[in-house]
């Protein structure tokens, strides 16, 4: 009974570990990994905001764009909305999970011990500080509301292998695996970064625990 105290004492608490942020790709829903991700961050003994990519959505709404001629604002709002989508998906699938979309939102389904799911479309549609382009996906929307929320650190999940390295937000960029705006946004915001592909879940898991230093850190 004294060790079940004990080891019961010094378990993790939610609260133990920082306020994270975790960005999935929008590709790994078409890679069907996506369970296994999700299962990785349900068990997190920490505050997680996971926020989704757009995907195969915002892929379309890329082919409307060229299709119709409507602006970058415009195809701006409708990739917020693909988001959105995507959120309302994953909270809908799994257990656990609260859709969120203002900080204060989210900060709420924190309190009851859930993981909040970003919907950004209404928070960010009418902001003059995000820039309305495809330069900034949502990969530097992650970094940016990582930075809003004082977040410890962010993940940012690809669906295509990464190397277990440090690695160059820039030299990233320039690969096309992250998009243009994030070397930027990754020195403005000063949060700490950290990057994870395919096959990677358990790399995701130990960093999600506090294990130190991150295998896959990125530089500014």
């Amino acid at each position: 009974m004294r060790a079940a105290l004990q080891a019961s004492a010094t378990a993790l608490e939610p609260t133990d570990l920082p306020l994270a942020v975790v960005k999935l790709g929008g590709s790994i829903v078409r890679g069907g990994t996506l369970a296994g991700w999700l299962d990785v961050i349900s068990d997190a003994q920490r505050p997680i905001v996971l926020v989704p990519g757009g995907g195969a959505l915002a892929d379309e709404v890329r082919h409307c764009q060229r299709q119709l001629g409507f602006g970058d604002s415009t195809a701006h709002r409708m990739a917020l909305l693909a988001m959105d989508q995507l959120a309302w998906a994953i909270a809908g699938m799994t257990p656990g999970y609260e859709v969120g979309t203002t900080i204060e939102d989210l900060r709420n389904v924190h309190e009851r011990g859930l993981v909040a799911v970003w919907a950004p479309s209404a928070f960010l549609a009418d902001r003059t500080d995000v820039e309305a382009t495809w330069r900034l996906t949502s990969d530097s929307l992650a970094l940016w509301l990582a930075g809003k929320l004082g977040a410890a650190s962010c993940c940012v999940v690809k669906s295509a292998p990464i190397a277990r390295r440090p690695l160059s937000a820039d030299a990233l960029r320039h690969d096309g695996v992250v998009d243009e705006a994030f070397p930027a946004m990754l020195r403005e915001t000063g949060v700490s970064a950290a990057m994870f592909g395919q096959g990677d879940e358990g790399g995701l898991a130990a960093h999600l625990a506090g294990e130190s230093p991150a295998r896959n850190p990125v530089t500014a």
